[in-house]
């Protein structure tokens, strides 16, 4: 997990001052300007697109975003609590804001998303001095929990709300991604019962997002200058089930494909049930769905798999695989794996490496197994030392490695369109960009030289054909075509 912390780079400590904002950012009149206020955005990009909600609203309540939290009003931390790392991560981070909050540089510090969520009002016991926690379902109420606490209005410290039988509505937010590109949140928690995750406990069941109100979220991304539309969920290949009884990713994506201005379609989180021949053939067929899926995996031996719960075995697995591989031209496949899983034996790591030696998947993330108290998988036994876990996990990075150094040594004397995200800092005629291989802030980049541009001439946001001269590790390099 990464930390991001939002900050809109044109804004000052003054209500109203200044007047180059954000793309998505309108100017607050100073005369009804309620207040400044920071945000903390921790986790995955579901966690972001709560993040965007929530600045959008308060923003049309009358705030201003500022870019350090020292000095604002108030600080709103949006928190993961996925694994251990990320609770500490957050509740770290919401640690930092106390200190400035006791130091008398800001009034306040509201804690939301998955840790308040996860433990509710223990947070006021375990870090005193936070003033309100949202949970996830609550977000909408940040607002006038903003309004109450600069208020002194201290009757009410928490919100929670219980999961929704719909997806949230996302629309109205206040983007901090390049403008270019723009996370779209398709459905709301998960179905699965994985025996290691917690996120049904925070997230709730899955609730489908209806294929006109995607759509209508797609069409105002759009507008506002989106060309990368990145697809998210818990499980993207179940979206539907609830809400049309029966899976409706093709028909979503048909409709995300007639949208004005988008260009590229990226899928993330999709699990390997419910990936039907009409799925591969939409993804195949497309203009603009880029051949690159992500697909957590987190393991390839059967008895793991069945102690994790994932109900898919590794057979079914691998006959999917081969079938996107064969189907779909130039497919790039990413995944996510997990190691020293309760139980595992060295003879089922040792399938999990060979899977990966088999499969050659072009991106992949390695996690060693998270004790989560409140799920099945604490109970189990056979749990391994921290030690043979990070192990497994070094000696699995080994195997991959290379596999994915090999696929960018291969992508030399190829020409790549590139989506341009930055300027370098270090020379104004390089530019920072990914190919379509690359998902946002997880993967490779690709570092473009275009003689004659600089800050005056910019590229970002432009996909562009770049000529791949070079690579380096993980990552390339390469010169603009035209």
């Amino acid at each position: 997990m990464s930390t991001l912390p939002i900050v809109d780079p044109a804004a000052t400590a003054t209500c109203g001052a200044g007047s180059s904002v954000l793309p998505a950012v309108r100017p607050v009149d100073p005369a009804t300007c309620r207040g400044t206020f920071a945000v903390v955005s921790l986790g995955c990009p579901k966690n972001l697109v709560d993040t965007e909600r929530m600045l959008g609203l308060l923003r049309d309540d009358g705030w201003q975003l500022v870019g350090e939290p020292a000095g604002s009003d108030l600080v709103i931390v949006n928190t993961c609590a996925f694994i251990d790392a990320s609770r500490a991560e957050s509740y770290a981070a919401v640690t930092e804001m106390l200190d400035l909050k006791k130091a008398g540089q800001t009034r306040g510090v509201i804690v939301a998303g998955c840790l308040a969520e996860r433990q509710k009002e223990k947070l006021f016991d375990e870090l005193p001095g936070v003033d309100a926690v949202i949970g996830v379902f609550s977000r909408d109420e940040v607002a006038r929990t903003a309004e109450r606490l600069v208020g002194r209005l201290g009757e009410q410290r928490s919100v929670f709300k219980p999961a929704p039988a719909r997806a949230l509505d996302d629309s109205g937010r206040m983007r901090v991604t390049p403008r270019h590109m723009a996370y779209l949140k398709i459905s709301e928690g998960c179905d699965r019962t994985c025996t290691f995750c917690a996120i049904p406990k925070m997230r709730g069941k899955h609730a489908t997002k209806p294929i006109e109100e995607v759509v209508r979220e797609a069409r105002e991304l759009a507008a506002d200058g989106t060309k990368e539309l990145v697809i998210v969920a818990q499980d993207t290949t179940y979206y539907g089930m609830d809400h049309y009884g029966e899976p409706r990713l093709v028909e979503l994506l048909a409709e995300l494909e007639q949208v004005s201005g988008l260009e590229w379609i990226r899928l993330m989180y999709l699990y390997p049930m419910y990936f039907s021949d009409r799925l591969i053939d939409a993804i195949a067929a497309s203009g603009k769905i880029v051949p690159y899926l992500d697909m957590p995996l987190q393991h390839a031996s059967d008895p793991v798999l069945k102690r994790m719960q994932r109900r898919v075995a590794r057979g079914p697995t691998e006959e999917l695989l081969g079938k996107l591989r064969e189907r779909i031209p130039g497919l790039v496949l990413r995944t996510t794996f997990i190691t020293g899983f309760p139980g595992e034996t060295r003879g089922q790591f040792d399938e999990l490496l060979d899977f990966v030696r088999t499969w050659k998947f072009e991106r992949a993330g390695v996690f060693t197994y998270s004790l989560e108290p409140d799920t099945p998988a604490a109970k189990l036994d056979g749990h391994l030392d921290e030690a043979e876990k990070i192990a497994r996990r070094d000696e699995l990075m080994r195997v991959q490695q290379p596999i994915a150094h090999a696929h960018a040594r291969g992508q030399i004397g190829r020409t790549l369109d590139v989506i341009i995200d930055a300027q370098s800092t270090e020379r104004e005629d390089v530019w920072i960009g990914r190919s379509q291989a690359d998902a946002p802030d997880i993967d490779c980049v690709v570092y473009v030289t275009a003689p004659g541009t600089s800050a005056a001439r910019p590229l970002t946001g432009r996909i562009l054909p770049v000529e791949i001269v070079a690579s380096s590790g993980y990552d390339l390099a390469g010169v603009v075509a035209e």
